[in-house]
C-alpha cells in the first residue's frame, strides 16, 4: 500500500531550497539597510564619505569659519540651535511640522530639503509643489543672491510655488520665502558627488555659511516616536520594500500551488515481486557458508536460542548467563554452559552438531 499524499520529509526536501533563498535575501537586506542607517553612510549626513553623503561641504564650510554641529535628534538640535545659527533639515518628512516650526523660529536662517506638501501645509501655508524635475543644470533666472552668485547648478527634485513672499529660482527647485527660509527640491547640490559640478559648491556655502554656526540635522525615524507621532512598521518602510514584500508573497503562492499535490485516497499497489521468507533465509545461509564464517553462524544460532529459551524459562530479556544456565539446570538436570557459551566451531561439521543440540535442548526444555 502507498500513498500519493506527500509527507512532512518530502515537503521540507522540496522547500528547503526556496526557504534557505529567501532567508538568505531577508538577511542580505537586514544588512544592508543597517549598514545604509550606521553614521557613516546616511545620505546627506556631514559624517558620510559616501558619493550621497556630504562630507565635503562641511569640511568647506568649517574651512570658511562656519562651525558644523551635527545632530541626530530632536533634543540636541533644539540644544544647539540660537540667533547667530542656520538650520539644515535634509528629511523634514520624518520630523512633525508643529516641532519643524518650532525649530524654524528659533533660528536665525533655515534650509529644507525636499519637503512635501504635508509639511509644507502645516509649515509654510500658500506653498505648494507644482512638479518634480530629474537634477539637471539649470540657470537660476531669480534674484535671490546665492542663486545669483553660484551661477548655473545641478539641482532638481521637487519644485514650489509660493502664492506670496517667494522667490523661485532653478525652475522652483530652489525657493526662498522672507529672506531667512529656503527650500531645496533634493539635496544634489550638497553631495560629495555633485558638490564639483557647475556652482553647486558655491550655493551650498552661499546658503548655508551665512551663520557663525550650521546645525546640521540629519533626522531619524525615533523622532517621529519621540514626538508623539505614532506610526506603523510599513509607514516606516520605503514603498518600494512594501511593494516588494507584496510580490515575493505572490510568488511564494504561485509556488506553493506549483509544488501542491493533491490528496487522495490510499492507492493499492500489488508488488512486482513476491520473496518467500524461506528463499531469504537459504539465501543468507548460502552467504555465510561462501564466506567460511561458522564462528559467525554459530553465534547467531546461540543467541537465537538462548533468545527463544528465555520466556520458557521465564526470565526477562536482560537475564545474564548464569541465571539462564541455572534455569536451564533446574529444568533438565544438564550443564549447558559449553553449548551455549563455549568455543565457536571450527568447521562446517561441528556447526550442523552445534545446532542439533541445540535443538534438542530447547525440546528438553520445553518438556519439562
Amino acid at each position: 500500500m502507498t500513498t500519493v499524499s506527500p509527507d512532512a520529509r518530502r515537503i521540507w526536501r522540496a522547500a528547503r531550497a526556496p526557504v534557505f533563498i529567501a532567508v538568505v535575501l531577508v538577511l542580505g537586506a537586514v544588512v544592508l539597510v543597517l549598514l545604509r542607517n550606521s553614521g557613516n553612510h546616511g545620505a546627506l549626513d556631514p559624517g558620510s564619505t559616501d558619493p550621497g553623503g556630504s562630507q565635503a561641504l562641511a569640511n568647506l564650510l568649517s574651512q570658511q569659519g562656519v562651525r558644523v554641529v551635527p545632530t541626530h535628534t530632536l533634543a540636541e538640535t533644539e540644544s544647539a540651535l540660537g540667533d547667530d545659527t542656520t538650520l539644515l533639515v535634509t528629511d523634514p518628512s520624518l520630523v512633525r511640522p508643529g516641532l519643524l516650526a518650532q525649530l524654524r523660529g528659533r533660528t536665525a536662517d533655515a534650509v529644507f530639503v525636499a519637503p512635501n506638501q504635508n509639511v509644507l501645509d502645516l509649515l509654510l501655508p500658500g506653498v505648494v509643489v507644482k512638479g518634480r524635475h530629474d537634477p539637471s543644470v539649470r540657470s537660476p533666472d531669480c534674484t535671490v543672491a546665492a542663486a545669483v552668485a553660484a551661477g548655473d547648478a545641478t539641482i532638481g527634485g521637487l519644485e514650489y510655488f509660493a502664492h506670496e513672499r517667494g522667490r523661485p529660482c532653478y525652475g522652483g527647485s530652489l525657493l526662498q520665502i522672507s529672506g531667512s527660509t529656503t527650500l531645496l527640491g533634493d539635496g544634489t547640490p550638497l553631495m560629495n558627488g555633485r558638490l564639483a559640478e557647475q556652482g553647486d559648491a558655491a550655493l551650498a556655502m552661499r546658503l548655508l555659511g551665512r551663520q557663525r554656526t550650521l546645525v546640521w540635522y540629519v533626522p531619524s525615524p525615533a523622532d517621529q516616536a519621540a514626538a508623539g507621532t505614532e506610526r506603523s512598521l510599513t509607514d516606516l518602510l520605503p514603498r518600494g520594500w512594501l511593494f516588494g514584500a507584496i510580490q515575493l508573497a505572490l510568488a511564494g503562492a504561485l509556488f506553493a500551488l506549483w509544488r501542491a499535490r493533491r490528496l487522495g485516497p490510499v492507492v493499492a499497489e500489488p508488488l512486482p515481486v513476491v520473496v518467500r521468507s524461506a528463499e531469504t533465509t537459504e539465501g543468507r545461509a548460502r552467504l555465510y557458508r561462501r564466506s567460511g564464517s561458522a564462528a559467525h553462524a554459530a553465534a547467531l544460532l546461540r543467541s537465537a536460542a538462548i533468545e527463544r529459551l528465555r520466556p520458557v524459562l521465564g526470565l526477562g530479556a536482560g537475564a545474564e548467563p548464569p541465571a539462564v544456565l541455572a534455569a536451564i539446570g533446574a529444568r533438565t538436570g544438564r550443564d549447558a554452559g559449553a553449548l551455549l557459551y563455549g568455543p565457536a566451531p571450527d568447521d562446517d561439521a561441528s556447526l550442523v552438531r552445534l545446532a542439533d543440540e541445540l535443538d534438542r535442548l530447547e525440546r528438553e526444555v520445553r518438556g519439562s
